[in-house]
């Protein structure tokens, strides 16, 4: 195996760090206690895998709409909106939502095209947030199938130290130089009830409304009639309600809650063409035929955790949820600025019941820890998809896998973790899948700790790839049935120096490397010319393959009241991609993005100070061409944040000023160049609205 090389590496280490003097500088402790992929709470420290946290009080300081305004600002993510659907994805490493999977409470978040995966980002509300766990890297083992990424778990509250806690929140945003208390910017409003009943029992429930006006820029709004192309809005509007609710009971050893969660959103769009009309009643009328996308989500989670036979630790998670997606297709009238004909029918949907259970704690010997765990999921999908002559027929498919892992984590001395695993998982559609991996985590003197993981994993197909199909105009694109999950293997290594100086600086440091390789990738591709049309055919197919290497450093240096961290990343990126007519070329393309932080506390004023700031640096991708495929290079960006956040009368009010975007990003420039020929192109891509200013306002009563 190859991992067994980093035993003898550890090894020499260790034997390093035995001749070295003590530490003669106190060390605290890691007080951040994590879950994410662990056998139980522990803290960062302990934990084999290297897990980023950003906690609530990050949230507060950044002011955040949703989990795309916080993930914005941190290395190897990259934020993709877009204003004309108004999905915001993440992409980690190059690789796209598919590989990155967005948990709740350890529970995967169901969409209308997935569970866990291209979830979008700015429908996950962050009123109910204790922290959120980021792991890099594989982690098929713990999660399961399309965690080759990573994963982020969003883990959120289920107690209070008051008796009694409500919380009311109002925020009002421009959006660039766009602001009116109704019509324009966004206006958010939210509120949260909590409630200890006994030292037992406690409930909270919370409702959170956020509505976008839109983004108009250069485009003349609704109610504009000229057909020139100028009616609607450059980011479409969005109002969006979640409300949530939590009853949790905890004894001695046994802990249990329910948590549910309803998401309410609609998204106008409307036509820039505008059409004429004429009957007897109206005479001459202008109309448009617009839409507006009407998505709804169920979220249901049943957890409890505790021992069984005195000693034997369970945690066991039932969750039902389905997440749906409408379409409502209208004509509007300009003249009496009313709809009609207006037609419902749903588009996508996804509906899943979804259980995971583990067992540890099976040996007396505290050295060692064996856990024994599974995933059951049931995904029943819908989509429309578009078949030749215009014909749209829905398409119902359910899939299923049943997953058994067992991982075991070894102490093999006080310094030294070992952490092996397996999974088997077993599918309705696919074959039969594996993952394993092998974790090892040693700690120094001096703070120094080192962790290093090899992992392999895999990506089952969507159900898009697997369904779509869009049939129209000489155009023919078609997903594919015989696909076959993509595999990956990946080798992670990192170093981390906690120092605590006589002058009471705290420096936090870590060093990171690691390699993904990802085989019989998914791709679109050119397959059959049609002998009675001649036009080509496009499918998906398992044609690419796709390499990446990265580096990392965060750094956090804290004094008194001043926190400041800086990281920088570069990826380097190689695929082969294929359209079964020409490839690209393999070279390893690069990338480079910085981010840094301040934060000053006043204790005096009760104010804390607040910059965020990111560098995504240009980034270049193999793209097809006509007859070959190009290099397509997007230009760097930058994007700078900052509040000021200040609380009241013993924090019973909390206010929050600030700014986003505040060097004005709006679009940047992507080209495209022919290597075999000397001519470009270029395009924009939108990546926000320009930049906007905010005031939150909190009340917080508790007794």
């Amino acid at each position: 195996m190859k991992i067994i090389k980093f035993i003898p590496f550890l090894l020499v280490l260790k034997s390093f760090s035995q001749n070295e003097k003590k530490d003669t500088i106190a060390t605290a402790s890691i007080k951040e206690v994590v879950v994410t992929g662990q056998f139980a709470p522990q803290s960062i420290k302990k934990s084999v895998f290297n897990v980023r946290v950003i906690s609530a009080k990050d949230i507060q300081n950044l002011a955040a709409n949703n989990l795309s305004d916080v993930l914005s600002q941190y290395l190897n993510i990259t934020i993709r909106p877009n204003g004309t659907s108004g999905r915001s994805t993440v992409s980690l490493f190059g690789l796209d939502a598919q590989y990155f999977k967005i948990l709740v409470d350890g529970v995967p978040l169901v969409n209308e095209a997935g569970l866990g995966n291209n979830t979008d980002l700015s429908q996950i509300n962050l009123n109910d947030i204790e922290q959120i766990e980021i792991v890099e890297g594989s982690m098929g083992v713990t999660h399961g199938a399309n965690a080759v990424s990573g994963v982020l778990n969003i883990v959120t509250k289920k107690s209070s130290q008051n008796k009694w806690a409500i919380s009311a929140t109002t925020q009002e945003e421009t959006v660039k130089n766009e602001y009116s208390l109704f019509d324009e910017g966004r206006h958010i409003q939210a509120l949260k009830v909590s409630h200890s009943i006994n030292n037992n029992w406690f409930v909270s429930l919370g409702a959170n409304r956020n509505d976008f006006q839109g983004f108009l820029e250069d485009k003349k709004g609704k109610n504009y009639k000229e057909n020139d192309q100028m009616r609607g809005f450059k980011w479409l509007p969005k109002a969006q309600l979640n409300t949530t609710a939590l009853l949790s009971y905890r004894k001695n050893n046994f802990q249990a809650f329910y948590k549910f969660e309803y998401l309410d959103e609609n998204i106008d769009y409307y036509n820039s063409t505008v059409q004429s009309g004429y009957n007897t009643q109206l005479g001459s009328y202008r109309y448009t035929s617009d839409k507006r996308y009407l998505v709804n989500r169920y979220f249901h989670n049943l957890n409890s955790t505790g021992k069984i036979f005195s000693k034997l630790k369970y945690n066991v998670s039932l969750s039902h949820q389905k997440q749906e997606r409408n379409m409502e297709d209208f004509r509007y009238y300009f003249q009496t600025k009313t709809e009609g004909n207006n037609v419902i029918i749903k588009d996508q949907s996804m509906e899943v019941l979804y259980s995971t259970g583990t067992v540890n704690n099976l040996f007396t010997d505290k050295n060692v820890d064996l856990q024994l765990g599974y995933e059951i999921v049931n995904n029943k999908g819908f989509s429309l998809v578009q078949e030749a002559n215009n014909t749209v027929v829905p398409i119902r498919k359910t899939l299923e896998n049943y997953d058994f892992f067992v991982s075991s984590e070894i102490k093999a001395t006080e310094k030294l973790s070992i952490r092996p695993g397996i999974r088997v998982s077993a599918q309705s559609k696919f074959k039969d899948q594996h993952a394993s991996s092998l974790a090892l985590r040693y700690l120094f003197e001096k703070g120094i700790e080192i962790r290093g993981s090899y992992g392999n994993s895999f990506r089952t197909p969507s159900f898009e790839e697997l369904y779509s199909k869009q049939i129209f105009d000489g155009h023919f694109f078609a997903g594919n049935e015989n696909l076959i999950p993509e595999t990956s293997t990946s080798y992670e290594m990192s170093f981390k120096k906690n120092s605590f100086l006589a002058s009471d600086l705290q420096i936090n440091t870590t060093f990171s490397g690691s390699f993904l390789n990802i085989k019989n990738r998914i791709d679109m591709a050119l397959v059959r010319f049609n002998t009675d049309t001649g036009n080509p055919e496009y499918e998906y197919i398992n044609i690419s393959k796709y390499k990446m290497w990265n580096f990392s450093t965060t750094n956090q240096f804290k004094k008194e009241n001043w926190t400041f961290n800086i990281g920088a990343a570069i990826i380097g990126i190689s695929q082969k991609i294929e359209n079964q007519v020409f490839a690209s070329n393999e070279k390893y393309l690069y990338s480079f993005n910085l981010n840094s932080s301040v934060s000053y506390v006043v204790p005096k004023w009760n104010t804390t100070f607040s910059t965020y700031y990111k560098f995504n640096g240009k980034s270049q991708q193999f793209v097809e061409g006509a007859s070959e495929y190009v290099i397509s290079t997007v230009d760097s960006s930058n994007w700078l944040d900052a509040s000021i956040r200040k609380t009241f009368f013993k924090d019973k009010f909390e206010t929050t000023i600030g700014a986003r975007n505040l060097l004005n990003i709006t679009s940047i420039n992507q080209s495209r160049t022919s290597e075999g020929a000397g001519h470009a192109t270029s395009s924009q891509i939108m990546l926000a609205y320009g930049r906007s200013y905010f005031l939150k306002l909190t009340y917080n009563l508790n007794f």
